[in-house]
């Protein structure tokens, strides 16, 4: 049996937040690659997908600024966002509402940017008590100096930090979790380069598996080889 540790994020005691994961917001994000930053969003949704793990999702001015949150993201969560005004979503009732209906005390929280609608909520909730853990490479900021200080103000402040593949691999844990175990493998495949590209050459070259993709690569065979 695992060890159930509260310094960990466990599946039953988490609610996944993601903020603001619009195009928009994106183009102003210089502190990390943009498309690694929607790669790491959308494999974050994932792990939560896969390990049932209630999600919220919210949006600010859609219309009027900020565009349609990323499809890729909509289309592994598959819910209506939460729509609003303000730079800081825990000034949203709804948004507030349905994190303490959720009855979890422990939010991850991903957000663009991290300067700001990262920042603001996660200093809002540690005051209400709640137990914050920001996903530093699901987040961007403006300027690398601004998401570097948000970071450090966040964390002096009592969050934690974490990484994307960091949180998937803490939900799992153990690999004798054979009912998440082939879903993890799948994220680790699709979305964390080299360790995908190894599980990938381990599956197919050391335990002989097929290879994944529609259309495998069929390698001759020369004689004495």
């Amino acid at each position: 049996m695992s060890f159930r540790s509260q310094k960990l994020i466990n599946a039953d005691d988490t609610l996944f937040i993601f903020i603001d994961h619009q195009p928009q917001m994106a183009f102003g994000v210089t502190s990390i690659d943009r498309q690694t930053l929607k790669n790491n969003t959308v494999a974050l949704a994932k792990a939560a997908k896969l390990f049932n793990v209630p999600i919220i999702l919210t949006a600010v001015e859609t219309e009027s600024f900020s565009g349609y949150i990323w499809p890729e993201l909509l289309d592994v969560v598959r819910q209506k966002p939460i729509e609003r005004t303000s730079m800081n979503s825990w000034d949203s009732d709804e948004l507030v509402a349905q994190v303490k209906a959720s009855g979890k005390k422990k939010l991850v929280i991903a957000a663009l940017w991290t300067e700001a609608c990262l920042l603001f909520p996660t200093l809002c909730a540690i005051e209400e008590g709640f137990e914050i853990y920001f996903v530093t490479d699901a987040s961007g900021g403006t300027s690398l100096e601004a998401h570097d200080a948000a970071i450090r103000r966040m964390e002096q402040a009592g969050a934690h930090p974490l990484t994307t593949i960091n949180a998937l691999l803490e939900l799992q844990r153990d690999w004798a979790h054979r009912d998440t175990y082939n879903g993890v493998m799948d994220i680790v495949r699709e979305h964390f380069g080299a360790y995908g590209m190894g599980v990938d050459y381990a599956y197919t070259m050391v335990h002989k598996a097929p290879q994944r993709g529609a259309f495998p690569h069929e390698a001759p065979h020369p004689e004495g080889h």
